[in-house]
């Protein structure tokens, strides 16, 4: 191919050798041999080595004879570039020795060289991202010192990471009066035991609160508003958080399942372990059973071994007979060894929202031991303590039994409402005591106990801490009456010889403020009725509801093509709209809470009342009575029932 190329040699610019240049060419191997295989002046005078095979050898030789390379040999310049004056040629030492590049990032085993005590030098790979570390959400008052280290990628804000670094100082108790008395950072929050597993939050009562009572008097004296036609909103909360509390749990509380309970809550206020009572510590739990699925209170006895089974038996059985409003009842009690030790249970019934009369009245300091100053208790409160408590007594004392336990931490509270909460545990526990007491001077020593625990809230003193009864009788002189004084100097000082305290006695020294408690009971009896009567309204306003929209805008039924528009069902329709879409003179939709459940409340009364039906074109009317829309849709809705299958929880509307 190259001989073929040549051949015109008029066509191409004859390429000559290429000219030595005052070197050695014999051991070079010639541009035109690698180019175009031979050399046209091979014989006409090149100088090039022509032979491939001597070439390649003697390129190996040369190889194999140069010099290694060497830092100070002259560096590479440009022929057509002038050296600048006073500047080296060679390379520095220190550009020999630098650490060779690694990029950021990059998997490599090859580990980054740095010198000793050079500090100067720059490393990114060595430096990490800023990440905070143990922030503690409830910290206001400063920073503090982090020594865990949770990782370069670990998030800092994350659940788990921020239960972690919780204080375990304390336990939230939603039952407890004051939530900023609570030990430890953060209680504001709210977290249980478990935080870091699973948020719990108490429902937002705020959200469902009507308006503030300052825009009442921009009303007319005929017009309400629509919460005016419901239960109140205090009632409404109060209720609300009953059911939240009673339904309330513990994520990961430790503590187990019994026999037949489950869901085990602890609804003490205080972790401390008191055995003042009962000569054992005690705990209070709430649980559900699981049979019936209510929830009850269990107050736990702890380290207690019964030795008889019968105290068990014969005790419970006479304090279940017990059935009075000032008395928590007592269901049953049992053994138990799920706790760990032997533990003796009493099952009563449960209060939510309730807490202990020594609680609500000598609530702790800022979550310190140290009792606050309250003001003084107004007289009437006191004496409707007194006609509760004397009201309990003569249920417990009639059934020939003592309450022996009657003390402010075992009396449990509730909107001037109080129980005694720790009834029949000492009857068990001391049983087979040898130096037990007859249940005639255990009923005096009721007397004496129900006077000291009066005197401590007239007095704003803790019982255990009376050390002269007549000193706290003359400092509430003259804070209250002389008749309250005299009774609880009856109820504390010993009797007279052969003369015998009983709750007929006391009651009978009172019948003025047991006439004014009746009647304050009776009139908060009246109150709670009259918004029962408006829910009950409401209820079956809610059932006319139910039975209206089964009927509406149902399609093919019953075997007829578009069903509820045909026959008398075209008047349930027409008696919606006019209930729920009629509009003002300008078109506008008119929202009348009022007219809604005066027109659904005639309607469940059938009143013969006659009202206006019009269709939307206006060209149909219908004049028909309460009493007749009445029976259409008791009518409409019997023939779905035919038509359909019987509901499966039986239940009818």
């Amino acid at each position: 191919m190259a001989a073929t190329r040549y051949n015109s040699g008029d066509l191409r610019r004859q390429v000559g050798s290429p000219r030595a240049k005052n070197r050695d060419t014999k051991e070079t191997l010639c541009r035109n041999v690698v180019i175009y295989g031979h050399c046209r002046w091979e014989d006409s005078g090149c100088t090039f080595n022509h032979d491939q095979n001597k070439a390649s050898g003697s390129q190996t030789d040369l190889n194999s004879n140069r010099r290694v390379f060497n830092v100070e040999s002259p560096s590479f310049t440009p022929a057509n570039q002038q050296q600048p004056a006073g500047k080296k040629s060679t390379f520095s030492s220190q550009a020999a020795s630098a650490a060779p590049f690694t990029p950021r990032g990059v998997g490599t085993s090859t580990p980054t060289l740095q010198q000793p005590g050079d500090s100067t030098i720059f490393n990114p790979a060595a430096i990490r991202e800023f990440t905070p570390q143990n922030y503690d959400v409830g910290n206001t008052n400063g920073a503090q010192s982090v020594t865990q280290d949770g990782g370069l990628y670990s998030d800092p804000f994350s659940i788990n990471s921020l239960g972690q670094t919780m204080p375990p100082t304390g336990q939230y108790n939603p039952y407890a009066n004051d939530p900023n008395t609570l030990a430890g950072a953060g209680g504001g929050l709210y977290q249980p035991a478990g935080f870091g597993n699973g948020l719990v939050h108490p429902p937002n009562y705020h959200l469902y609160q009507p308006p503030s009572e300052l825009y009442r008097p921009s009303l007319q004296p005929y017009q309400r508003t629509t919460y005016d036609f419901f239960i109140p909103k205090d009632r409404r909360e109060n209720l609300q958080k009953k059911l939240f509390h009673m339904q309330q749990l513990l994520p990961n509380s430790g503590l187990p399942n019994l026999d037949r309970w489950h869901s085990l809550f602890p609804l003490d206020t205080k972790a401390t372990r008191n055995s003042t009572c009962f000569g054992y510590p005690s705990w209070m739990y709430k649980a559900q059973n699981n049979k019936n699925g209510r929830h009850f209170a269990l107050r736990r006895i702890e380290g207690y071994r019964l030795t008889n089974e019968k105290a068990i038996l014969n005790v419970t059985k006479e304090w279940k007979k017990v059935i009075n409003a000032n008395i928590v009842t007592v269901h049953e009690a049992f053994t138990t060894e799920f706790f760990g030790d032997s533990s003796l249970i009493f099952v009563y019934d449960f209060h939510p929202l309730s807490e202990t009369l020594y609680d609500h009245h000598f609530p702790p300091n800022n979550g310190h031991n140290r009792l606050r100053n309250t003001n003084k208790i107004p007289e009437n409160v006191l004496w409707s303590y007194v006609c509760q408590i004397a009201n309990a007594l003569l249920a417990i004392h009639n059934a020939k039994l003592a309450a022996r336990c009657l003390e402010l931490s075992k009396i449990i509270w509730e909107n001037n409402r109080i129980r005694l909460a720790a009834c029949s545990i000492l009857d068990v526990l001391h049983h087979d005591s040898p130096n037990r007491k007859t249940i005639e001077e255990l009923q005096q020593e009721d007397f004496v106990k129900f006077g000291r625990i009066i005197l401590a809230l007239a007095t704003i003193t803790p019982t255990l801490n009376f050390n002269n009864i007549d000193a706290a009788l003359a400092t509430m002189a003259p804070r209250y009456s002389t008749q309250l004084k005299g009774v609880l100097e009856w109820l504390i000082k010993p009797s007279a010889p052969g003369e015998t305290k009983t709750v007929e006695t006391l009651l009978g020294g009172m019948t003025t403020h047991l006439a004014n408690f009746a009647n304050f009971v009776m009139q908060e009896s009246d109150e709670k009725e009259f918004h029962l009567m408006r829910e009950l309204e409401n209820g079956r306003i809610a059932r006319l509801m139910f039975k209206l929209s089964v009927v509406n805008e149902r399609g093919d039924s019953c075997g007829v093509h578009n069903w509820s528009e045909t026959g008398e069902r075209l008047l349930l329709k027409l008696f919606r709209d006019y209930v729920f879409h009629q509009v003002d003179a300008d078109g506008k939709a008119r929202l009348d809470t009022n007219h809604y459940l005066s027109c659904l409340s005639k309607l469940d009364a059938s009143s013969e009342e006659q009202i206006l039906l019009t269709s939307r074109d206006n060209a149909t009317v219908f004049v028909v009575s309460y009493r007749s829309i009445r029976q259409m849709l008791d009518r409409a809705y019997g023939e779905l029932g035919k038509e359909g299958k019987p509901s499966t929880t039986g239940a009818t509307i």
